[in-house]
């Protein structure tokens, strides 16, 4: 089972707490300003990602980051590069101009985890996020924001078979990722009767048509599992295009998806809360620089898994809109 999302709120709540003791804020130019003492040396921090051109998921990431770089007089570095090698240089190019902290994904563990264990031994603060669970201590990185995608994988397989699926369609759309590869190992640990399917999804006209495909093929296939909001859009397409009965499910959310569970189109979608995963990477950097808080304790810090779907989209789909949820 999914584990509860106190752990996470609390844990938001004492952050931010923290933060606001430490000074008080006023707004400017839509995010929040600190004008106090305590935050008088602005520090620079580099955000580097994987982030996948057109894909809405990492909005939320660099507007969760933003909202705390704001409010804590943070200058925020943001980079990204879906190339393992590209992004390893990227984390080596925040190393050599000196920031103040690095937040960094893992999704290519193996090429970027080396770039950002020369962080940590330059004595630069570093935290991952979001991809990298179970490989970021093995590069001295102290502490982790993110989801357990095994552990919500399991969880989807588990559900879809509850609900009378058969055979699952995992549509994985970076070949190579750990965390997208971790979920559909994990829907076929509960649900053996699961097929990965790999597409490129920088390009969702492809994607819409290989899905499609696919479904033609295989009329067997009850569910598709898709690891990202566009992607689930896409295959949605395909469902009508191929004239499947299949349902579809998916990890992560946007306004759109929101809008597809409400109308019964997405049977429901696994959230990681990104927004919060950004946020939090900021602040737990700020907070180690300006107030000496340990960055780590041993465990990563959770912001998922949980479930969307009929029963709570109501009060969600207004933050979806947003781009906060």
């Amino acid at each position: 089972m999914f584990r509860s999302g106190k752990r996470v709120v609390a844990l938001v709540a004492a952050l931010a707490g923290a933060a606001l003791v430490a000074a008080g804020c006023s707004s400017q130019g839509g995010a929040q300003q600190t004008n106090t003492n305590a935050t008088a040396q602005r520090y620079t921090i580099a955000m580097i990602t994987h982030e996948q051109p057109g894909d809405s998921f990492w909005d939320k990431i660099r507007a969760g980051a933003e909202q705390a770089a704001g409010e804590l007089n943070v200058d925020l570095k943001y980079s990204n590069n879906q190339d393992a090698g590209q992004q390893a240089t990227l984390v080596q190019n925040a190393i050599d101009s000196k920031v103040n902290g690095i937040a960094v994904t893992l999704a290519y563990a193996d090429q970027v985890g080396p770039a950002a264990e020369k962080a940590v031994k330059a004595g630069i603060p570093t935290v991952a996020f979001n991809s990298g669970i179970n490989e970021y201590q093995k590069y001295d990185i102290p502490m982790y924001f993110g989801s357990d995608e095994d552990l919500a994988g399991q969880t989807a397989g588990q559900r879809i078979a509850q609900n009378g699926g058969g055979k699952a369609l995992c549509v994985v759309q970076e070949q190579g990722s750990v965390a997208l590869e971790a979920r559909c190992a994990g829907v076929k640990k509960s649900l053996p009767n699961t097929e990965n399917l790999q597409v490129n999804g920088a390009d969702l006209p492809s994607v819409q048509q290989t899905i499609a495909a696919k479904l033609q093929q295989d009329p067997s296939i009850t569910d598709v599992v898709t690891l990202g909001a566009p992607i689930a859009l896409a295959a949605l397409q395909a469902k009508t295009d191929s004239g499947s009965q299949a349902k579809v499910v998916t990890f992560d959310l946007n306004a759109d998806v929101a809008k597809a569970i409400q109308n019964g189109q997405i049977q429901f979608s696994i959230d990681q809360q990104p927004y919060v995963q950004g946020y939090m990477a900021v602040q737990s950097l700020w907070l180690n620089l300006t107030n000496g808080n340990d960055l780590g304790g041993g465990k990563p810090v959770l912001t998922g898994p949980s479930f969307v779907d009929n029963t709570n989209i109501s009060k969600i789909a207004e933050y979806a809109a947003k781009n906060t949820r």
